[in-house]
């Protein structure tokens, strides 16, 4: 079984890409970040055509999650439960679904803005909520992973010039504990192996020529309970789909299970 994380970056401007890859990569199910649409807008008909049913969770030009799966689509669940909402709105950051014997969230982690920014104590508490809605999953028999944009870069190795980022978002030490809070929930993290280079980035920024020098962070993660990760065979960023005109700034991960 093929499970994926990919934030598209807006699935409007990605569409072609999307299902390109959907044909060549056979991933059987796919958590998407940053659709940007409204639900009634998503293309449920050009996926249903490649055999995908699709869970979406979105309102509009912002945020936006979805869960695309061609074994089966259950139990949806849209938002994460105590979600602390900013600013008096609660936004569309998660979903889950079973998807045949897997069950999956695909989550898009506030971004925290600036440390300090009401947006920053925000994505904590967000945490807080994410690790207290899938400790019974994660304690469960049951295959379970949360796939996502994450936003923060797990450990130094997991950005491109630590210095650079000294003092922003993604790298704080309380971003981190947050983000080490899953693993105390019963989810470890699921390293994809390096293809390229030593680092399997997942985020490139379009400015600075942020790609081509692989200046990128490791935020799309993948976080499994332990029958989750026994059955991994396989884990993997497909650069090849952030090449390219019209690429997202994000390339996905891919997880391949044995189950």
């Amino acid at each position: 079984m093929r499970i994926a994380t990919w934030n598209v970056n807006s699935i409007t401007a990605r569409l072609p890409r999307l299902l390109a890859w959907l044909e060549s990569s056979g991933t059987d199910v796919l958590c998407l970040q940053e659709a940007k649409i409204a639900e009634e807008q998503f293309p449920f008909e050009e996926l249903r055509a490649l055999g995908y049913e699709a869970a979406v969770h979105a309102t509009g030009r912002w945020n936006g999650v979805a869960v695309l799966s061609r074994v089966g689509l259950e139990d949806v669940v849209k938002g994460l439960p105590g979600d602390p909402g900013y600013d008096g709105l609660t936004e569309p950051r998660a979903i889950s679904a079973t998807c045949g014997p897997v069950r999956v969230w695909s989550v898009y982690v506030p971004n925290g803005r600036e440390v300090g920014h009401p947006h920053y104590a925000y994505k904590l508490q967000w945490f807080e909520a994410l690790k207290a809605a899938v400790y019974g999953d994660a304690q469960g028999s049951r295959p379970f992973a949360v796939l996502g944009d994450y936003n923060v870069a797990p450990t130094d190795d997991d950005v491109h010039d630590p210095a650079a980022f000294e003092g922003s978002t993604h790298v704080t030490p309380a971003e981190r504990a947050a983000l080490a809070g899953l693993r105390e929930a019963g989810l470890d993290d699921i390293v994809p192996r390096p293809l390229k280079y030593d680092h399997p980035f997942t985020y490139w920024d379009y400015r600075q020529l942020c790609f081509p020098k692989n200046r990128g962070m490791r935020i799309d993660l993948v976080y499994g309970n332990e029958p989750f990760a026994q059955a991994v065979k396989d884990a993997y960023v497909d650069r090849e789909e952030r090449k390219g005109k019209g690429a997202s700034d994000h390339a996905p991960v891919v997880v391949d299970l044995d189950v």
